[in-house]
This record gives structure tokens, sequence and C-alpha cells, in this order.
């Protein structure tokens, strides 16, 4: 599984609004789309293999680009509502279109994206110019023809879902039954319906009737793969609630509660702040699903509520670098993680532009960088070692010079195939197995 690994390809952008907020694979793989901070979402396509060049295996290239989010201002609040895009969800595909979901803050919108390779010709009110023609001088009934023109992708929102939530959404989820999907902020859960937008369901609510005994929040939340009455949300403390809609309507009662019990011995100043959870996802099976806190990635059987069944130490060697780490902030970033499409492996990003791979049968993990310098296309990624003190080897790095401004919050791994996407900053990379 954690073979080795070429680079397919990158995209790079340059302003600060061209950030990459957030990477999703469609259902089927062939389509991508990355949001970023500038309110934009790029969509690209995967391009058939090619008889003339096999090695390509098949490209992504950019398919369309649209503008989802403006930046608002509350005026009730006297608060500024940014544009980036925190998460991406699409539908599954029902006809030609494709649908996604994408988020800001307040707001969600549901784009459909279709294509147009035909216009109509032979108007009887007006000219191939557009001009409207003079309805005396009409002599002859015409019938409009289909004329083939060249491919033109257009984005259209057909839904938008706003003023549900207070506080910034974090999460959105699509349930198993395409009919509803669920939002989260920091304190409450909603769940709408596609089609109603004036009205959504609260469906868990941890907001205190007085603010100051606030302990925590909601970080993630997600729904189940096949069963659509269940979902899960993690909070700042480290502790995943599973809840069953059938239940109760107001979910407060979760139905399972995980947490790993803490070494009292390692207990230190950040200890809560690294033991939140950024992220959390159930497997494809349905059966485990995957947290990630600041320095590990931990699997969770559903069956099993007192501790992970497998914990992966991502950056291990930053436990003596917290210190620097809350000073400039950095102990408070959001990491991602996703499943392979056979849950046998899992990835998830680091510093330095490294991400970590971990194949879950054979225990191996592998350490890759994805950088302008070392991935031009068709290159094979060496794996990456950090040196935790000692005597340095000769392709090792040093703990003290890992650029910390250089990270990668966001991966997605195609759901068939060994492709993953990697947004560095705003740099986009696509890698795929090495082909022998």
């Amino acid at each position: 599984m954690l073979g080795e690994v070429a680079v397919t390809q990158y995209a790079c952008f340059f302003f600060s609004a061209d950030i990459i907020s957030t990477v999703e694979f469609n259902y089927s793989g062939d389509l991508l789309a990355t949001g970023d901070k500038g309110g934009r979402v790029v969509i690209f396509q995967h391009e058939q293999e090619s008889k003339n060049r096999p090695h390509l295996r098949g490209e992504y290239n950019v398919y369309s680009t649209f503008q989802s989010h403006e930046p608002e201002f509350d005026y009730l609040k006297s608060l500024e509502i940014e544009e980036k895009i925190n998460k991406i969800r699409w539908l599954p595909q029902q006809n030609a279109a494709h649908f996604l979901l994408s988020t800001n803050d307040k707001t969600i919108k549901l784009w459909k994206i279709s294509e147009r390779d035909k216009r109509a010709e032979g108007y009887n009110l007006k000219d191939e110019d557009g001009r409207l023609r003079d309805p005396f001088r009409i002599t002859s009934l015409r019938v409009p023809v289909l004329m083939p023109m060249d491919l033109m992708v257009e984005a259209s929102p057909r839904r938008i879902f706003a003023n549900a939530h207070t506080y910034h959404i974090n999460s959105i989820s699509v349930n198993s039954d395409h009919e509803t999907y669920l939002s989260a902020d920091d304190l409450r859960i909603n769940l709408w319906h596609l089609e109603i937008t004036d009205r959504s369901f609260n469906i868990v609510d941890i907001k205190p009737a007085n603010m100051e005994e606030l302990t925590e929040v909601i970080t993630a939340a997600e729904c189940h793969p096949h069963q659509c009455n269940v979902f899960v949300y993690s909070s700042s403390k480290g502790t995943i609630r599973l809840c069953d809609m059938r239940a109760a309507a107001l979910c407060d009662r979760h139905s399972k509660f995980f947490e790993e019990p803490e070494d009292p011995s390692s207990r230190s100043f950040f200890s809560e702040i690294i033991s939140s959870i950024s992220d959390v996802k159930f497997s494809h099976s349905g059966r485990y699903m995957m947290t990630r806190d600041y320095l590990s990635v931990k699997v969770w059987d559903l069956n099993m509520e007192n501790r992970p069944v497998e914990t992966y130490q991502v950056h291990e060697y930053l436990r003596s670098k917290l210190c620097s780490l809350y000073e400039n902030d950095c102990i408070f970033d959001k990491f991602e993680c996703c499943w392979n499409g056979s849950d046998s492996a899992i990835m998830t990003g680091s510093y330095n532009n490294f991400f970590r791979m971990f194949d879950r049968n054979t225990r191996r993990d592998i350490t890759l960088e994805a950088s302008r310098e070392s991935s031009k296309p068709r290159a094979t990624l060496k794996p990456r070692k950090v040196s935790t003190g000692g005597k340095r080897k000769k392709d090792e790095i040093s703990v003290d010079s890992l650029d910390f401004n250089k990270k990668i919050l966001h991966t997605a791994w195609h759901p068939k195939d060994n492709v993953i996407a990697v947004a560095a900053t705003n740099n986009l990379y696509i890698f795929q197995d090495k082909i022998n």
C-alpha cells in the first residue's frame, strides 16, 4: 500500500486569497473540488487515459471555476463575514449534472454544475445576434434547431441555506438518505432538507444558560455512511459522541461516548489543547471512525467506546516544542485526515509540507513532502525522516529546522484509486502510485 508515490501534477497559485481551505473528491473520483480563502471553488476533472501517453493514467485539469461566496457584513453584530470556503461536500450524482454544497462561516449554498454543448438557433422574434426582429417583416414560421457549440460548464446556485447559525460553521455532511444533511457550528448542529431553505431542525445544542460555564465546543460532525439516523460529533475536550436521531428529536443525550483515559503522568499545561479533535471521519464500511488531534490519529471501533483500537503518532517529535508552538499559535492548527477507498490506509498532514500515510494492515508508515523543489511531474517522492536529537543522518531533517509556516491541513484520497490530493498552503499537489 505504501509503495513508491509519483507526482502526477501540481497547480500553483499566488495570492493570499488563493490559500486552499478545503479539498474534496466526488463519489466517483472523477471530479476534485477545492475551496479557497477568496470564496472561490475550483473543480478539476479527471482526463481519461490517452493511448498515446498511457503513463499519465489521466491527469486532473481545470473543469470549472466560480465564485461561491462573497464577503458580507452583519450590521446587527458589526461583524465581517469572511468569504473563505470552510467545507465542500459533493452529493451523489443522479443525472448528467453534478451538485455540491459549499459553506463559509454562516451561509451554505447548493451548486449545480452542468455542461452545455448545444445552442438553439433560428428564432422567429430575434436575429442570430440577439436583436429583436420587426414583427411585420416576419413572413414565415421557423422551427428553432439545436446546433453544436463549444463545451461550456455552468455553475448555478440552486439553494441558499442561511440565517441558521449564530456561530461559525465548521462542518457539513450529507446524509446517506441523500435528502438531508447536517451543519455544525461551535455549539449547535442543525439538520436540513436539501429542498427546504427557510427552516432546519436543531438536533444538538450544547450552549449553556450561562456562557461562563462553557467548557467545550463542537469541532467536527459527520453522518454515518450507511445509517441515516446516526451521526457523530467531536469536541475540544477530545471526546466523540455518537447520536441516534431515532431516540429523540433533540440529541443532547448521546448513544455512545468515546474517550481515551488520560495518562496522569503525561499531563501538562498543553494537554487539553492538544487533545482537541480537529477532524472526525467514518470509514467507508461504517464500522470504524478516525479522529485527528494535534499529535496523533486514532481509529475507533464503533462497538468499543473506552479506547481506540489503533493510534498513530503523526509528529510526536513536536511534543518538546509545544511551548514555542503555543506562542506562535500553531498549536491551534486544525489538521484533517482521510481514509483510502478500502479503509486499509489513512493519511493526514503535518508541518514543513510533510504528510503522513499509515498502512493499517502492515503498520508501516511513511513521511512524504509536497514541495515544488522535490515534486517535478512524474518524479518519485523520497521518504523523509525527522531527526529528533543526537547525530543527524544524511537524509534527515532536524526538528529545529522545520518550517511551521508550511503546513498541510487539507488532504483527500480518491474513493477508488491510489490517487491523493494535498493542499500545501496555496498549492495543490496530486500524487499517484508509482507506475512500474
